[in-house]
């Protein structure tokens, strides 16, 4: 069954509403004039975040939104619509889990087909830093390398229409955990190589509650499909709870992570519609992450992923996603860690204790898990690069740290 949703999010979605209602009617934003103009649409556009890993802040600075009916058009090309952000906004995108949302503008738009969107960033210039990390427990800035792609404009994969006198609205999730990439050992760098999804508008999706005696382990949440993450956040603090939102509809996987804890997932999830919101938990019963059992509670899988040949372009990352089977066709990704290209070292750190199981059911709560102790210890390994064929590995890591080396081909 889909329950009620909670007080929290019943008033986030009254002021939501509120605010889209007065976007909608005062025309704000930037390039002014009416969408109620002759074969003159409106675009908005807003930003949201998946939870990142292992920083306190991830930011960045936005300064336009560029839209184009060609997508082979180029940035100095005649033909683009610009939504201007004046000045330049600096963004923490860990500000926007949870469903979340950064006004970033509107525009009037000729009625017609939209084949390519970009999102441009100011690159760090001097003292000025534009794009930056806080690593957890800190409380230093750390200035990210920004690649000139970023800087002249992030080409996203989405079409749309605009029609005559109607509006459409975009939102951006900016997928921090993704897109900050940690390169060296003993002079550590971080990179920005950007993720960003084009994702639905309407508010539905599932939400919950986890013990709040685990916040302060990096608690992430996540929802899949055939071990896909496709949407994840983090519990808030100090209620612990998670609002995993804007899915299309259908079942979902739920994983609950956390540093030296237990790993959990609620198989079968259902999202009926566009507008409903399923709940796992309640705050009077919420989700208990168990901690680990076994001493030591993780091992690692470490190693390199190479390119052969390397790519054209390094702007992108590769990526290392740690992955456990349970039942007979249950499959989940524990742990994801982007990758530096072409240097190519990774480490994932994996809880050795058997997962826990549940299912959704019918909806009745709290619910059951199950421990999988066939899947205690065990993990594929895959290597995934843009372009290139995904390799795998399966790892036994129940008595030791493993190593694993990739060479992906095209």
């Amino acid at each position: 069954m889909v329950r009620k949703m909670s007080s929290v999010l019943r008033i986030f979605l009254l002021i939501w509403s509120a605010i889209s209602l007065s976007i909608l009617f005062s025309g704000c934003g930037s390039g002014g004039g009416s969408s109620s103009q002759a074969g003159t649409g409106t675009l908005g556009v807003s930003l949201t975040d998946a939870p990142s890993c292992g920083f306190d802040a991830v930011y960045v600075t936005v300064s336009k939104v560029r839209v184009h009916q060609s997508a082979s058009a180029a940035s100095g090309d005649a033909g683009w619509n610009d939504i201007t952000l004046d000045p330049a906004r600096k963004i923490n995108l860990l500000d926007l889990t949870n469903g979340v949302l950064e006004w970033l503008g509107e525009t009037p738009l000729a009625a017609g087909h939209y084949t390519q969107l970009r999102l441009v960033l100011v690159p760090n210039t001097g003292n000025r830093i534009a794009n930056s990390v806080v690593l957890s427990g800190t409380s230093t800035e750390i200035a990210m390398d920004t690649p000139s792609g970023v800087q002249s404009g992030i080409k996203l994969i989405n079409e749309f229409d605009v029609a005559a006198g109607q509006r459409v609205d975009l939102v951006l999730d900016f997928d921090a955990c993704k897109s900050v990439v940690k390169t060296g050992t003993g002079s550590v760098k971080y990179i920005l190589k950007p993720v960003i999804k084009v994702i639905p508008t309407v508010l539905n999706g599932i939400n919950g509650y986890v013990d709040t005696t685990s916040l302060g382990y990096n608690v992430s949440v996540s929802a899949q499909q055939s071990g896909i993450v496709i949407r994840s956040t983090a519990p808030n603090s100090p209620a612990g709870e998670f609002f995993l939102a804007r899915l299309v509809p259908g079942n979902y996987d739920i994983v609950l992570t956390a540093d030296g804890h237990t790993t959990k997932v609620i198989s079968s999830v259902p999202v009926p519609s566009t507008t409903s919101i399923t709940t796992l938990s309640t705050s009077g019963q919420p989700i208990a992450l168990t901690p680990a059992a076994t001493s030591p509670a993780t091992r690692n899988i470490s190693g390199t992923v190479v390119l052969n040949p390397p790519p054209g372009s390094t702007d992108e990352a590769a990526y290392v996603a740690a992955k456990q089977t349970l039942g007979s066709s249950i499959t989940v990704t524990v742990k994801l860690q982007a990758v530096d290209v072409p240097s190519g070292a990774y480490v994932l750190t994996l809880p050795i204790d058997a997962p826990l199981l549940g299912f959704y059911g019918t909806g009745s709560l709290p619910i059951a898990f199950s421990a999988q102790n066939s899947a205690a210890g065990h993990y594929t390994v895959e290597a995934s690069f843009t372009g290139y064929v995904t390799q795998g590995f399966y790892m036994d890591i129940s008595a030791a740290d493993a190593i694993q080396n990739f060479v992906l081909v095209p």
